[in-house]
């Protein structure tokens, strides 16, 4: 899933709401078809920090895993914060979940990428 971005301004990128696809509406209509959506309020679009990726775990849809839950990664954004220099999360190889899991990749904590490497400082986890 690709997401649809609004604008980007002062390091902030604000898209359209990929739980609710912009719609502002439960789309899963748990409490009622009225309800509206947990992650914009209803307003239809997220905002978030740069920079940012598209999360690995949910591929950006902000649904969990088969579920109608919320990613517990981005928290239903569908993109993540990180910290640059990044580079593919070596267990999971940028998929942001282990091999026949349902849980997000620990080393990466489901975002598919990790801060590189640099003159010989040790691996940290991007888990902002």
């Amino acid at each position: 899933m690709s997401m649809e971005i609004i604008s980007r301004e002062e390091n902030k990128i604000t898209a359209k709401c990929p739980f609710c696809r912009g719609k502002g509406i439960d789309p899963f209509e748990l409490l009622s078809k009225f309800s509206v959506c947990q992650v914009c309020n209803g307003r239809g679009k997220i905002t978030i920090q740069e920079p940012a990726v598209e999360c690995a775990f949910c591929s950006g849809s902000g649904v969990y895993r088969d579920q109608r839950l919320t990613c517990t990664v981005c928290g239903g954004k569908g993109m993540v914060t990180i910290k640059e220099p990044t580079e593919t999360c070596p267990a999971c190889n940028g998929r942001g979940v282990v091999e026949g899991g349902y849980l997000p990749c620990l080393k990466c904590g489901g975002k598919g990428v990790i801060t590189k490497k640099i003159d010989g400082e040790q691996w940290s986890v991007t888990t902002e």
